[in-house]
């Protein structure tokens, strides 16, 4: 057993079974042994990579396509450009500098990172050449526009699980069989925000709920309709939940999910219907995969240009990255992409209605 194991056992000994979410919390943000706490996850030496890790194009045409919104929406000074989770500060760096020509953009931007891990802060400190502010959650963001991104950043959040039953639900927890983490259920209850399922949920079903996913877009949807901007959320799920997605990825490999709490990351695909529920005063965009958002950028272009100055094992990288990113066998549908803006805004390039 693992240090956090140890404790987590502690802790339902005293206190009873743990729900799924409160044992993905403790795994992820424990202060002593939490995964994020505690170390780099990111890139080929950590346990799993992100987007902008495979290719310098990613941010790029974020970046661009944040920039013309801003361009679109009358070019507010000052706003806010934010990242929610940003990693190693790769994708908020590329960014940066492929907006570094649109005129004013620079000047009127104050960047504001929602960043949980102390170790990550430092260093993105490091990777992001521009005066940062950091914030625990996005309660704390300042009144301005905002020009936000969320990459793989809803997939990390503590969700519930609950199995249906009969015309009820039985929440999947967390408990002690022989001294050892195991799944367990909890008595019937009618969770309100599982009402809506029961028309589309037979008994035995799983449902995934993520509480702070919704409390999130509900605080970002406010800020928008009262100050503008945008929000750009990419992740992998669909736009419903239904099925255990809860996944545990430690050096590149998937293990079970309770095997070693703190060493590995946890995650979930993302319920995109919930988010897009949650936003009631702007204007969600439909889903898009990641591969046709980042088409519709112009990352195929951006991606010849690069390779002009390429050649050998760096161009061969550089297509397999282009492939990784956009094919529908890789990352292109795997990964959506949802918006928000302002009711009487257009929507940002790249997403149609």
């Amino acid at each position: 057993m693992t240090a956090l194991a140890d404790r987590l056992a502690k802790l339902i000994r005293q206190n009873g079974p743990l729900t799924v979410a409160d044992y993905m919390r403790h795994c992820l943000l424990d202060p002593d042994y939490g995964y994020y706490t505690t170390r780099d996850p990111f890139g080929t030496k950590g346990d799993f990579i992100t987007a902008p890790e495979i290719s310098q194009m990613f941010g790029e045409m974020i970046g661009l396509a944040l920039a013309q919104t801003w361009l679109d929406q009358g070019a507010p000074n000052p706003f806010a450009l934010v990242e929610l989770g940003p990693g190693r500060g790769t994708l908020m760096a590329d960014l940066l500098r492929a907006t570094k020509g649109v005129p004013g953009f620079h000047d009127a931007m104050q960047v504001h990172l929602v960043e949980a891990s102390p170790a990550l802060r430092t260093i993105q400190k490091q990777t992001i050449n521009a005066d940062l502010h950091h914030h625990d959650t996005v309660a704390t963001l300042p009144e301005l526009p905002i020009y936000l991104v969320a990459n793989e950043f809803f997939d990390a959040l503590p969700v519930r699980q609950y199995i249906r039953d009969g015309k009820g639900w039985r929440e999947r927890v967390v408990g002690l069989v022989d001294d050892a983490l195991a799944f367990g259920l909890a008595d019937i209850s009618h969770p309100p925000v599982l009402e809506a399922r029961l028309q589309d949920t037979a008994d035995g079903h799983l449902v995934e709920v993520c509480p702070s996913a919704t409390a999130i877009t509900r605080d970002i949807d406010a800020r928008i309709a009262q100050s503008g901007g945008v929000a750009i959320f990419i992740d992998y799920g669909d736009w419903r939940s239904l099925g255990d997605t809860l996944q545990a990825v430690r050096a590149h490999q998937s293990e079970p999910p309770l095997d070693r709490p703190g060493t590995a990351d946890l995650t979930t695909h993302v319920d995109f219907e919930a988010l897009s529920n949650a936003a009631t005063k702007t204007k969600p965009s439909r889903l898009c995969p990641q591969g046709v958002f980042l088409e519709r950028l112009g990352i195929t272009e951006r991606a010849r240009a690069l390779a002009q100055n390429l050649a050998g094992t760096a161009l061969d990288h550089h297509i397999a990255a282009h492939r990784r990113l956009t094919h529908p066998d890789e990352m292109g549908t795997l990964f959506k992409v949802m918006t928000l803006s302002p009711i009487a805004a257009p929507l940002p390039p790249g997403m149609t209605t």
